[in-house]
């Protein structure tokens, strides 16, 4: 070989090199930032088609059924009161009943009133002449007011976490006495990483609800709040934002306006705090609300984030309910004379609260009639331009036979109220194979029928192949998506959790992953761990069925998220 010859050789394999360093480069710097189980949508596109062609899909024509087009009962829904748990007992037979909020009705650090009642009841408090007692009932605020507003189950009194659920108590026409404005305080706020805070005051000058709705309009931040229907900070923010674009009317259109284009770059609605919380953890959000008490208590949260109050206060006023009589009357009178003693104002600074006194409230008292035309408002924009596309996917093997399948029917047919008509929804079933039994179509009366026939004809038999399911309705939405790109997809799993046969987890992990489809999963007489394994991919929740409020805790989740 020629001096000339070898020279081209080795400059041609030089060149493979180089090439072959680059193109290796560029496909370690565009794979930065995926997970190991992430692909590319284009391979995505390719995997769920592959997948889809291995799996045994059948399509049944829907059947209709008869529907109830009267709206949702709440009342209907909720279970015994027996549910929520007796976290201090009456010592007597004169007494009265309080509904707590669970961050001072609990244990613990959120265990305060708790503590202060059980001291209450020790110290053999007369009153005209007899004993006196508490008892205290740990429920989250927004469900006791729905207990009390529907007349299923109303106590003597009533502390929640802010004065909005009294106010709307009051709006529904149940009696209502405002015994103590403040048992204890607290103050809302917005959490935000540390980074973001410092960003946003280098970009607006200041932190507050004004600049940081600005920032999620101009999508420059991401955060997320909890359900206004049933949290006290997530009513609290939802009308602090309302105010903030239009303080003459929170309803008017100017208000409106300002809602739907903040809330179509919101990326994150929690059904929960803890659920909000996960999110923040995984990256996923810049902040979200939380009460400062809770914030001050977590220990991973106060060296990277920073809190900014909001809204009115979280003082726990203290109401009685009704006709109560007058010595019930004045064992709530004497009970919050006995809480704003110093060593029980002491002892509840020392669990988070009584912080941030100086913190005035930002809004007026606000009718409880407004504020139910707020949370209407809230679940008809609340996804801004983007109508929901759902589908639901139901285990119909044979492990789901009697009573499990019995209950995802009623979950079904009572939560379907709560759907919403400008959404789309569809429906399969899968047991060894998969089956569409009701094909995406938007919710209008002619497809609540066919919901209702579909979920009133399924039956269980065979294995279980619930990652199929998953596949078969992933297929559905991409297909949607390409008619129809401006929707939101989300997709529903009604099963007890065990997989016997057709694809695994780790077969779809990363198409689950890429097209950041949540999956909000239902357990029935389940493996709860294998459900949330599947919900926690993409920030879902996980609810288990097994349970009492089971058609209340559904209806919450469709109502949220439909």
């Amino acid at each position: 070989m020629t001096k000339k010859s070898k020279f081209f050789l080795l400059s041609g394999i030089l060149v493979i090199l180089v090439f072959g360093i680059v193109y290796v480069g560029v496909n370690l710097t565009s794979n930065l930032g995926k997970t190991k189980t992430e692909v590319s949508s284009e391979d995505a596109g390719k995997r769920l088609s592959k997948l889809y062609s291995n799996i045994s899909v059948t399509t049944e024509t829907p059947v209709k059924g008869q529907i109830d087009l009267n709206p949702a009962d709440v009342g209907e829904s909720l279970p015994d009161i027996s549910k929520f748990p007796i976290t201090v007992d009456n010592t007597s037979d004169y007494y009265v009943e309080i509904f707590s909020s669970p961050e001072k009705g609990g244990t613990g650090v959120d265990g305060w009133l708790t503590g202060v009642a059980t001291e209450f009841n020790k110290a053999n408090i007369s009153i005209n002449g007899k004993p006196a007692s508490v008892k205290i009932r740990n429920i989250a605020s927004g469900t006791a007011t729905d207990y009390i507003k529907s007349g299923k189950y109303v106590p003597d009194a009533f502390t929640p976490s802010n004065e909005f659920w009294g106010e709307m108590v009051k709006a529904s026409g149940v009696k209502t006495e405002l015994v103590s404005e403040r048992l204890v305080g607290n103050v809302p706020g917005i959490v935000i990483a540390k980074a973001k805070y410092d960003a946003l005051i280098d970009t607006y000058g200041s932190v507050n609800v004004k600049t940081i709705t600005e920032a999620i309009s101009n999508n420059e931040f991401s955060m997320g709040y909890t359900d206004p229907f049933a949290s006290s900070t997530g009513l609290n923010f939802l009308v602090t934002a309302l105010n903030t674009f239009d303080s003459t009317d929170i309803l008017g259109e100017k208000a409106v306006q300002g809602f739907e284009k903040f809330q179509v770059n919101v990326p994150f609605i929690a059904s929960t705090t803890i659920q909000m919380r996960d999110a923040a953890k995984s990256g996923m959000l810049d902040g979200f609300v939380l009460e400062y008490q809770t914030y001050i208590n977590a220990s991973d949260l106060k060296s990277g984030y920073v809190f900014t109050p909001f809204g009115v206060r979280h003082d726990s006023p203290l109401y009685a309910l009704g006709d109560v009589p007058k010595d019930k009357l004045d064992i709530i009178h004497k009970f919050a004379e006995f809480v704003e003693q110093a060593q029980y104002q002491k002892l509840a600074k020392e669990n988070g609260f009584n912080n941030l006194d100086d913190y005035k409230s930002e809004l007026a008292v606000v009718d409880g009639s407004l504020l139910s035309s707020a949370q209407k408002l809230w679940k008809e924009k609340k996804d801004g331009s983007k109508p929901i596309t759902a589908v639901f996917v139901t285990d119909v093997s044979g492990s789901m036979a009697g009573e499990p399948l019995n209950r995802l029917k009623e979950s079904l047919m009572k939560g379907q109220k709560y759907l919403g008509k400008d959404n789309s929804i569809g429906l399969v079933s899968y047991s060894s194979g998969v089956t569409i039994n009701l094909p995406i179509g938007k919710y209008d009366t002619n497809q609540q029928s066919m919901f209702v026939g579909t979920v009133n004809s399924l039956q269980a038999s065979g294995g279980t192949a619930t990652f199929d399911g998953i596949i078969v309705a992933l297929k559905l939405l991409q297909d949607e998506l390409a008619l129809n790109p401006n929707v939101k997809p989300i997709i529903f799993l009604l099963s007890d959790g065990e997989t016997n046969e057709g694809h695994s987890l780790k077969d779809i992990k990363g198409l689950i992953e890429t097209y950041k489809i949540p999956i909000y999963t239902i357990g029935y007489n389940a493996n709860i761990e294998a459900l949330q394994s599947i919900s926690k991919i993409n920030e879902a929740a996980s609810i288990n069925a097994d349970t009492d409020d089971v058609v209340y805790k559904i209806g919450n989740l469709f109502n949220v998220q439909m």
